[in-house]
């Protein structure tokens, strides 16, 4: 159906609600590259620079910082002035100079492009969603670099053109659907757009009957609006000047005036408002990194006041849905993992526990239909599916074919259905679309990605091996490369790493990623404490004063790569986005001799300056994911790791930086800054490139063969960093 996007509370998150469309999301974890020209790479050096270009000299204006005692000169303090002109032509500068460098791969780029293009189904519909008499779903066409939303009437009605992403983005350097919600009746739709990358939303109403717009149009918004069932009142959230959703508002279509209903005055929350599988009930979220609160209003009382089902309680956090007269609540409340308890809701003080903690299973979401109750759990990092009748209690897990895989449960918008829609994949298996049948306990294959250009699955394999880490914990790799791959220490790899905010990093498909292998590359990802590739606890482990634990597992894996001989270091290229880039910062200063090159998208590098800034966006909430620099104990930590703080007079490896200048995230000056950094300090000439994104926010273009020539010139990058030559493998 329709759907909404809702902005998780960190620097690199998104997650739907049940049955979103995932709108025009970049994912940093992206990774694939495309075929190379051996003569081309036969002229290349790994880190010779181009002899007549040199990068830009950035002026130093030292600025004191000082806190605890401990004093700090940071002469590019100056960078976050964007209304100072000599900090756009420096970025302008740094990217002529990225363009220079990068001009020995012009037609390797283009080769990339084409490859990457030859392999996707250029014209193709996504599968469809069914929401009551009426099926929803999205269009590609060959050219265009946006969906077309479209709906039909039964499973052949005519179809229906509600959006055009392409018209709506005509004359824009940068275009996102961030909503996408139909009302019950289906007559009008709510959807938002964001046309400068800031993630600030301005949502419109179109009226289907007749296709026209109507005069409401809210400012302002973020991911989340809902539709009250009287067809006429919509509730969102806003952000405020740190671009922290904090309140929410209702509003009474042709009326001027919104109602707040919501204000969440602590700044380490985030509000989203949300609606039940049921339609019964309307949900605002109030979460911050460890602690959440839910409040309630049936959807068919709008004008009513939200209700809160439980006070919030420090490091307790819960999500609820509702079926019949009862709440089914997932919380951490005494139970680390997360138990699932039952209320009435009229009584929701009266909760019983129907599935109790396990040590070694987290529950990571609930979700109920008419007749059955769908829980995602995480066992030995693996997603799994419990599904229970409510009839007789019967339940099961849905099987999955793969050992080494990927899941979402809960697509879809129906309530009254005995179909579990969920999307799979694995690293050799394109995304897949399954219709499951909870009482027959048999699935149906719905849509598949296509791949063109000869992809065989079997060509691939996949595999998980065993990292230890420097306390003796063992670390969980995921592999994929060519069949028949030899391991003696010659092959090109990319090691890909996260590891904050709980946000696992799980195996999945990447159609760019298939010429990477085909030339002989093994991908790795490293699923490393931080993240919440084994539940909750392996979250704990590695956030807080717990943090040095993600860079020490991340090297662990890249020595256990090297030590299996799946390649050696100065082959080894490192991947990492957002706080996925902080960890690229950390362990280049820790063990730059490990690697060859690295790829930090938007990294999250001058962590600690930006901590102390509580004005700064996400600042204030983060304080529970590295803690409040306003505590010693907290700020000494933090500099022992901050990327920027810790650079220092050695060789690097070749690296390439990349920035938005709208992130509202991570801020464009932390990569500036600490790629004007690394150029005084660093040792030998290795490759030392800033990438900036003048039109663009955290999630890079949003075109997508934009994000195509993003990906392109990312892996040529990588491809002339490792001295990679060769001919494609054979198909």
């Amino acid at each position: 159906m329709p759907a909404h996007i809702t902005a998780g509370p960190d620097r690199d998150s998104a997650s739907a609600t049940p049955g979103a469309i995932m709108l025009g999301m970049a994912s940093l974890s992206r990774c694939g590259a495309a075929a190379l020209w051996m003569s081309l790479f036969l002229s290349m050096s790994t880190s010779a620079q181009t002899a007549d270009v040199k990068p830009p000299i950035l002026k130093t204006v030292p600025k004191e910082l000082e806190k605890h005692g401990d004093r700090r000169i940071d002469n590019y303090f100056w960078l976050r002035d964007r209304s100072n002109p000599e900090v756009i032509s420096y970025l302008e500068a740094e990217n002529k100079y990225t363009e220079a460098q990068m001009g020995d791969t012009k037609a390797l780029q283009e080769q990339i492009y084409k490859e990457i293009v030859g392999r996707i189904q250029e014209d193709d519909t996504s599968a469809p969603v069914k929401h009551g008499e009426y099926f929803y779903f999205t269009r590609t066409i060959k050219g265009k670099q946006y969906p077309v939303y479209l709906r039909r009437k039964g499973a052949n009605g005519p179809e229906e053109v509600l959006l055009d992403g392409n018209a709506l983005a005509a004359g824009q350097k940068y275009f996102q659907v961030g909503v996408f919600s139909v009302s019950p009746n289906q007559k009008l739709l709510a959807y938002a757009t964001d046309t400068s990358g800031d993630e600030t939303f301005t949502v419109h109403v179109k009226d289907l009957t007749t296709g026209q717009l109507l005069p409401d149009q809210i400012k302002n918004a973020y991911y989340s609006v809902e539709w009250a069932a009287d067809n006429k009142t919509l509730f969102y959230n806003v952000l405020n000047e740190s671009k922290r959703p904090f309140k929410v508002f209702r509003h009474t279509l042709g009326t001027a005036s919104d109602v707040e209903v919501f204000h969440e005055a602590d700044e380490r929350f985030e509000v989203a408002i949300s609606k039940t599988r049921s339609q019964a009930y309307l949900l605002i979220d109030s979460d911050s990194q460890t602690t959440s609160e839910v409040w309630y209003l049936r959807s068919d009382q709008p004008a009513g006041k939200f209700t809160r089902l439980y006070e919030r309680i420090q490091d307790v956090e819960y999500q609820v849905s509702d079926h019949g007269g009862n709440w089914y609540i997932r919380t951490s409340e005494g139970a680390k993992t997360f138990r699932l308890m039952e209320a009435p809701i009229a009584h929701p003080e009266a909760r019983k526990e129907i599935i109790p903690a396990r040590k070694d299973v987290t529950l990571e979401d609930v979700d109920t239909y008419a007749d059955h109750l769908v829980v995602t759990e995480r066992a030995q990092g693996l997603l799994r599916l419990l599904v229970r009748r409510f009839s007789d209690g019967q339940e099961h897990l849905v099987s999955m074919p793969e050992p080494d895989y990927t899941l979402k449960g809960g697509g879809g918008f129906e309530y009254d259905t005995p179909i579990l829609r969920f999307n799979y994949t694995s690293l050799v298996t394109p995304p897949s679309v399954f219709d499951y049948d909870m009482n027959l306990r048999q699935r149906t294959l719905v849509k598949q990605q296509a791949v063109l250009g000869g992809f065989k699955p079997e060509n691939y394999v996949s595999e998980r091996i065993m990292g230890k880490a420097s306390d003796g914990t063992l670390i969980p790799i995921s592999v994929v490369s060519r069949k028949g791959l030899v391991k003696d220490g010659s092959n090109p790899c990319l090691l890909y790493g996260y590891g904050a905010y709980g946000i696992s990093s799980d195996p999945t498909f990447s159609v760019e990623r298939i010429s990477l292998l085909d030339r002989g590359f093994v991908y790795a990802i490293a699923h490393i404490r931080g993240g919440g590739d084994l539940g909750k606890p392996w979250h704990e482990a590695g956030r807080m004063l717990n943090k040095q634990h993600t860079f020490t597992d991340f090297i662990a894996a890249a020595q256990m790569l090297i030590a299996r001989r799946y390649t050696q270091p100065k082959k080894l290229g490192i991947l990492g986005g957002s706080a996925g880039g902080l960890l690229m910062g950390a362990v280049v200063n820790l063990r730059p001799d490990l690697f060859g090159a690295v790829v930090a998208k938007v990294p999250f590098v001058d962590m600690l300056s930006t901590m102390m800034d509580a004005s700064l966006p996400l600042t204030v909430g983060e304080y529970e994911e590295w803690g409040n620099p306003d505590d010693p104990k907290y700020y000494s930590y933090m500099r022992t790791y901050s990327p920027y703080d810790n650079v220092e007079r050695q060789a690097y490896p070749n690296m390439l930086v990349t920035a938005g200048l709208n992130d509202p995230r991570v801020s464009y000056w932390e990569p500036a800054k600490w790629v004007a950094k690394l150029r005084t300090m660093k040792k030998g000439d290795n490759l030392l490139l800033l990438k900036t994104n003048m039109g663009a926010g955290h999630f890079g273009a949003s075109g997508r063969y934009e994000r195509f020539k993003d990906t392109a010139f990312d892996y040529a990058f990588l491809l002339k960093a490792l001295n990679v030559g060769g001919q494609t493998a054979p198909k």
